[in-house]
């Protein structure tokens, strides 16, 4: 019986061979059709040589996470065969130079052993480039793609179609190799009856989502344009850079895009482009947000709204540079010194990026202060169906910013004016540089901007400060805070934030088939909303947190604000995010053995 557009292809390779955009071409070609995607990219820190490589997992229903079984196993490289073939389920599908000399148990897998070689070599004489053999061998990657969607028995048609959609605005002559290689590779496939062995199947499928293929940052990327903000800088670092660089490639949306000599430089630069009135925002990841600390104290004393794109990835120090983690948060809620307000999100999937990035600079303006948005590479670095983004109810939200109107009036009422005027709910009236006249420094101040170190004035300001905590707890939708999945009434409770509520989502329903479970999403991180979450895990049977770090950050939080100690922890930190099995294994295990923390090491 063939199994329909429901299954994990993975391609491997060398770093620099093609495995992305091998697997973006196969997952723009299945989303094409109408199935859903999700992606999830594994790559070293250098910069050619070491393996990758990039599950897809497609499937008829929405999925948000990968799983450690392959149903077909792509490659051009030896490595990827040894790493990955025992993760390939029984009647899986390897695909694999017929050159190499592997040893295959062809009982347990279909083998496709494929003559990359001569496919390559046909395709230079048909476009005399002989002398060109060697460069053409980048073309494994399509061959590749092509050979395993005609093993999926899909028209080569919608092959083409995505490669006239990648190679848009390049040569023409290599679009056309690359389509001459891939009807190659389709005929072979089907001469030699390989797609008659395969138990899988891809079909074009009607689906009226007006579903959207993107990654993390891509979305968050496009959230930004939409929020508003028109100034970002940046010092490269992976895995954030991608999103400066989407930024940096489409300047038809007039954002202004600066590459900093370092963190500290970005951050401030983006401090500056706030108090000159533009919405601003500078991205980064751990090593380089650690930099950042010292800024963002001047911005909390000074009021400014600025956001910081903070993608988590392993640490400490340079750590996992483009590995998995999120040992952020503890770091993410104190940086800086002395104490200040300040936000900090964490979206969960990509398309909760797009819409919390629009939000981070509502909340940035409305509350005048520096908005943490905390991502991670799970998110960052992953390709997902998502729902076109609805730009409808986007609304820019500037709070307490004055127009020069406004000001006139004030002046007139007041005499003066007062950026850091003491009002009930903390938030001054707020001008912009040039609109009038205030005074920022790094000191403590009084209302006016002036340097001030009276010990009353003191308490005074900092109080003012302060006060915009429990002004954002009242105000802040509750959509922004957390949500609750699954039954309402559950005896077991799953915990988590960011990028664990994708195969979270995605075992709630099984693991509903054995127990009572339920998952809470943090969102909201600081200020933390304690009583909102204590009336909904106070009742709980068992709270069980689940994090991709070693002490559990999150469990330890929610201990602090509301004083429940969280009974089970589910943990990873080994660089590899969690797969749908950790989760369903991780939650069962949690439940019925006597361990308070259950530790996850799967991936390569």
């Amino acid at each position: 019986m063939k199994k329909v557009n429901n299954f994990t292809w993975l391609i491997g390779g060398p770093q620099g061979s093609g495995v992305d955009s091998s697997a973006n071409t196969f997952a723009k070609t299945c989303a094409s059709i109408g199935l859903y995607i999700f992606g999830k990219r594994e790559y070293h820190s250098n910069i050619k040589g070491a393996h990758s490589y990039y599950p897809i997992t497609v499937s008829d229903k929405p999925v948000r996470s990968h799983t450690d079984s392959i149903d077909i196993l792509a490659t051009f490289e030896k490595e990827t065969l040894s790493l990955h073939k025992e993760n390939v389920v029984e009647n899986g599908i390897i695909i694999f130079d017929k050159d190499y000399n592997v040893d295959l148990n062809p009982n347990k897998y279909t083998l496709v052993p494929l003559p990359f070689n001569d496919i390559i070599k046909e395709a230079a004489v048909k476009f005399q480039r002989e002398k060109d053999y060697s460069k053409l061998q980048i073309m494994r990657n399509v061959i590749t793609v092509a050979a395993s969607l005609s093993i999926l028995n899909l028209d080569v048609e919608y092959l083409i179609k995505t490669l006239e959609s990648v190679f848009i605005g390049r040569r023409s002559k290599l679009l056309e190799i690359n389509i001459f290689a891939a009807n190659l590779t389709y005929e072979y496939i089907k001469s030699n009856s390989f797609n008659k062995k395969s138990i899988y199947e891809l079909r074009p499928t009607e689906n009226n989502e007006n579903l959207v293929l993107t990654s993390g940052t891509t979305a968050t990327a496009i959230g930004k344009i939409a929020g508003g903000c028109r100034f970002q800088t940046y010092y490269p670092i992976t895995p954030a850079s991608d999103e400066s660089e989407y930024l940096e490639a489409h300047p038809e949306y007039g954002v202004v895009v600066v590459q900093t000599e370092d963190e500290i430089a970005a951050i401030c630069m983006a401090i500056g482009a706030s108090l000159a009135g533009v919405r601003a925002s500078t991205s980064t990841s751990g090593p380089g947000f650690s930099l950042m600390a010292e800024a963002q104290g001047w911005a909390g004393i000074n009021e400014v709204p600025v956001v910081i794109f903070n993608y988590q990835r392993g640490g400490p120090s340079t750590g996992l540079p483009t590995r998995h983690e999120q040992g952020d948060l503890e770091f993410a809620l104190y940086a800086g010194h002395s104490e200040f307000p300040r936000i900090v999100l964490s979206p969960g999937d990509i398309e909760e990026s797009f819409y919390l990035a629009i939000e981070s600079f509502n909340l940035a303006e409305k509350y005048q202060l520096p908005v943490i948005f905390l991502s991670d590479k799970a998110i960052a670095n992953s390709i997902q169906t998502v729902k076109s983004f609805n730009l409808s109810n986007v609304k820019i939200e500037r709070g307490k910013m004055l127009s020069d109107q406004d000001l006139l009036t004030l002046l007139e009422k007041e005499g003066r004016y007062k950026r850091f005027k003491i009002t009930e709910d903390g938030i001054s009236p707020r001008i912009s540089l040039g609109q009038g006249i205030f005074w920022n420094t790094g000191d403590e101040h009084d209302e006016f901007g002036h340097i001030c170190e009276e010990s009353n004035n003191r308490t005074i300001m900092f109080d003012k400060r302060m006060r915009k905590m429990n002004t954002i707890i009242k105000e802040l939708d509750v959509s922004l805070k957390y949500r609750m999945y699954g039954p309402e009434n559950a005896d077991y409770t799953l915990i988590g934030w960011g990028s664990v509520k994708g195969p979270i989502l995605d075992t709630l329903e099984e693991l509903n088939k054995y127990y009572k479970v339920n998952f809470l999403q943090i969102i909201l991180l600081k200020p933390f909303p304690s009583e909102e979450i204590l009336s909904l895990i106070k009742n709980s049977k068992m709270l069980i947190g689940i994090e991709m770090n070693y002490s559990g950050q999150l469990c330890n939080l929610i201990r602090k604000e509301t004083g429940i100690k969280i009974n089970k922890r589910i943990l990873k930190w080994n660089g590899r995010s969690f797969s749908r099995e950790e989760i369903f294994k991780g939650v069962i295990d949690a439940i019925n053995l006597d361990q308070e923390k259950i530790i996850c090491k799967s991936g390569i």
